[in-house]
């Protein structure tokens, strides 16, 4: 029996907890499934599931095994439907990252579009304010803000964001306005982790990188708590343009120091390359790439720029 049988028949005892559940959902006799673990197990060299009477479960060898089968069967699958689906209607499993509140507001509206559009697609999203490791974590496609290091991802530009320092007007009314980046140090400052260090804040003069040292009132993990910190006054702080956005559109937040804004951050649609080809993959790039580069929270000069050149 081939590698790929023996896993399907390890994952249907483990799903249906019998040898007779196995074989009725496998179209095979108990006598084979019995004899197609057994051959894995004396390939394999060890134990994959513990047997009594009553139970079977995996042993601690067969949990990490049932993992990778999971994973192998899925590929599968997926790769099957997308040679035999019709590429004007994709089939199979996404996997999609991208940074919680960037997904938050502008990812997940068109993930929720695509997915009423391609309904034989199901969808896994996940948000998260970490590097998502693309091939490590069987991830598809990952949004992604931040200067690229990987060469085997492939990555379709769509704009920059720009870090950026705030204010409440209360705030500055009553402290007043920095006018150089070292005036923080007469300030009280709200560090959010996810975008800078939070004893330093980096800023730019004259073409130069100018770190300037901070004693932050408030250190956050979360870019809603920096920015509800802002709005309370407790402090300037330091983000994404997109993300204090709304709140600058309505007045309650104000940048400062802006001529001393670090570079642009690309902000960039990742796959693996090698997948490029894949019905879903390619479905997905095509339907929110172009509203994903309209965005014109992605939108500096150097977004338009390159796509004007393109």
């Amino acid at each position: 029996m081939d590698k790929l049988r023996e896993m399907e028949v390890f994952v249907a005892i483990v799903d249906r907890g019998s040898f007779t559940g196995a074989a009725e959902k496998l179209g095979m006799s108990t006598p084979a499934v019995s004899r197609a673990l057994n051959s894995l197990e004396a390939r394999l060299g060890t134990q994959l599931l513990a047997r009594t009477t009553r139970t079977i479960r995996p042993t601690d060898a067969g949990v990490g095994y049932l993992d990778a089968c999971r994973k192998v069967l899925d590929a599968v699958t997926d790769a099957e439907a997308d040679v035999a689906a019709d590429p004007l209607n994709p089939v199979g499993t996404l996997t999609i990252s991208a940074p919680v509140l960037f997904g938050q507001r502008f990812v997940a509206p068109l993930v929720n579009a695509f997915a009423l559009r391609y309904p034989e697609i199901s969808i896994h999203a996940v948000y998260a304010d970490r590097t998502t490791r693309l091939l490590d974590e069987g991830v598809d496609i990952a949004v992604r803000i931040g200067h690229l290091g990987d060469a085997s991802i492939f990555a379709i530009p769509l704009g920059f964001v720009r870090r950026q320092t705030f204010a409440a007007p209360a705030y500055l009314a009553t402290h007043g306005e920095p006018v150089h980046p070292r005036d923080l140090s007469n300030h009280r400052c709200v560090s959010f982790a996810g975008v800078s260090h939070p004893l330093e804040w980096v800023f730019n003069e004259n073409g130069a990188r100018l770190p300037v040292r901070l004693q932050p009132r408030m250190i956050v993990d979360l870019a809603p708590a920096a920015i509800q910190a802002a709005l309370d006054c407790v402090g300037i702080t330091q983000l994404l343009s997109y993300q204090a956005a709304p709140e600058v559109l309505a007045g309650r937040l104000r940048p400062v120091l802006t001529a001393f804004e670090p570079e642009s951050t690309p902000v960039n649609l990742l796959h693996v390359e090698r997948r490029g080809s894949s019905g879903k993959i390619r479905a997905f790039v095509e339907f929110v790439t172009a509203t994903l580069r309209g965005n014109p929270y992605l939108q500096t000069e150097e977004a338009t720029a390159m796509h004007s050149s393109r």
